[in-house]
């Protein structure tokens, strides 16, 4: 049985599928110099953020849905990836994406995940929002971890 989405269901992923799609456009707004060392830690942001990323793939399987409308017969996790945060992929998302910002030197691409962090904020609060309704020990979970990390 498929839950019914909200108009908001789909504003936020349309949004966020513009952030992503600007995202990948190559436009350089000011040119930067960033010291090295930063520019590679980049790198090692977006193996941390694709790592968890992919932890939190594998536990959600195939509940993954990228509206924040529960999923009908969802479970809560609260474990391995969702310990660390309750927006894992989320997470993983913004950290990649500003880890790859980093290394290429890119302040566009800073600005975009600075507006899909915004996004997933909004995003998030409403799905939590779904998530208390549909698991009364969410708050539990919400009160002892983090939303991102």
């Amino acid at each position: 049985m498929n839950v019914p989405k909200s108009s908001k269901d789909y504003l936020f992923v349309g949004i966020q599928l513009l952030l992503f799609a600007a995202y990948i456009l190559k436009i350089r707004l000011v040119p930067m110099n960033l010291p090295e060392w930063l520019r590679y830690s980049g790198l090692v942001i977006v193996g941390l953020g694709v790592v968890l990323g992919l932890v939190a793939l594998l536990q959600i399987n195939t509940k993954l849905s990228p509206f924040p409308t529960p999923v009908a017969n969802s479970t809560l996790i609260t474990n391995g990836a969702f310990a660390i945060a309750r927006h894992p992929i989320y997470t993983a998302l913004i950290s990649s994406g500003l880890g790859y910002a980093l290394y290429r030197e890119s302040l566009y691409k800073m600005l975009i995940v600075l507006l899909l962090s915004i996004l997933f904020y909004f995003k998030s609060k409403y799905e939590e929002q779904l998530l208390l309704q549909k698991f009364p020990s969410y708050q539990n979970y919400k009160k002892r971890t983090r939303r991102f990390i």
